[in-house]
């Protein structure tokens, strides 16, 4: 009380003035921030590092009180983020790149890049990668390929992805990189999918028997697994939009059948797509019931696909 009874008018003037300056400059960089990456930096900031913590807690306890309940605790995991992770519905090079060629602009931001970035190193890397010397690792596939998913010149990442096929035709990352950004047509991107899923399927078969020799075989099956899980689910894809439907249905119920836990690819949302544009609304409403969980984030796609069908209850 002492203190606050001698400090004079000028002070709480400087006071207002310092925190008016440190205000606008926060705000300047903010603004330039999101005129260069299309986001905010203290969103950024609070969604990847304090917004883990902070759902910690939660996820703990609801793991804790659910034990029995393993995919809902992989999936309360997540988490939650405004700007929900593009589940990589179009292909850079197919698709993407045609928006360029006729615009001149680029349709993905920084931020967008470094997500998929960021989940291509998740999905195609492993501890194993890096365990070896440093004078061997230029010659090792799967570390150039850990390299080109960093790259942000997709010139960059194109030449390392040949690189690795150079020194390994049974590189199946290389051919993903392929098929999803120098691939121009959807027929040229199947070739390449396909191609990744035979020399896929072989490694997944080939880790499997391998898995329970130790952490580091574990990691490597997990990583010939979600190789498996993606290419399959790119073909899937890469079927509708030729026109193959309900070919394109099958493969997704199949692959979500086969593996229930990789929910995180949002094979979900592409199977909804797809049984909208057949019109399947009795298998649409199945399927979202499934996953509108009240505790997941929503995506664009639940919530779209759910108001659609309540507006044709209404109409109905």
């Amino acid at each position: 009380a002492m203190f606050l009874n001698t400090l004079t008018p000028k002070f709480y003037v400087a006071l207002t003035g310092t925190s008016s300056l440190i205000s606008g400059l926060i705000l300047i960089f903010e603004w330039w921030y999101f005129r260069k990456y299309g986001t905010s930096f203290i969103e950024q900031v609070s969604l990847n590092h304090l917004g883990p913590w902070l759902g910690g807690v939660e996820n703990n306890n609801n793991g804790n009180n659910n034990t029995n309940n393993s995919q809902n605790n992989n999936q309360q995991s997540v988490p939650e983020c405004k700007v929900w992770r593009n589940p990589l519905n179009l292909l850079r090079g197919a698709e993407y790149n045609r928006y360029t060629w006729v615009t001149g602009k680029e349709p993905l931001t920084y931020y967008d890049m470094n997500l998929s970035a960021q989940d291509h190193q998740t999905f195609f890397t492993c501890d194993s990668d890096h365990s070896r010397p440093t004078d061997e690792l230029a010659s090792v596939p799967s570390a150039v390929m850990q390299r080109a998913w960093r790259e942000r010149n997709p010139q960059a990442r194109i030449k390392a992805a040949h690189e690795a096929l150079e020194k390994d035709p049974e590189c199946a990352t290389a051919y993903i990189l392929l098929a999803e950004e120098e691939a121009t047509t959807i027929l040229e991107t199947e070739r390449l999918f396909k191609q990744a899923l035979k020399v896929g399927e072989a490694n997944y078969k080939k880790s499997q028997s391998t898995q329970h020799l130790g952490a580091q075989y574990e990691a490597i099956h997990r990583r010939d697994t979600n190789v498996c899980v993606y290419v399959r689910r790119r073909l899937a894809m890469c079927a509708r939009k030729l026109g193959r439907v309900k070919e394109a249905v099958k493969m997704m119920r199949d692959l979500m059948k086969e593996f229930p836990m990789m929910s995180v690819l949002n094979i979900h949302e592409n199977l909804i797509e797809a049984l909208l544009e057949l019109q399947a609304y009795a298998d649409v409403q199945a399927v979202l019931a499934k996953y509108d969980d009240i505790s997941l984030p929503k995506s664009a796609t639940i919530c779209y696909t759910a108001a659609l069908l309540k507006a044709r209850a209404v109409a109905d």
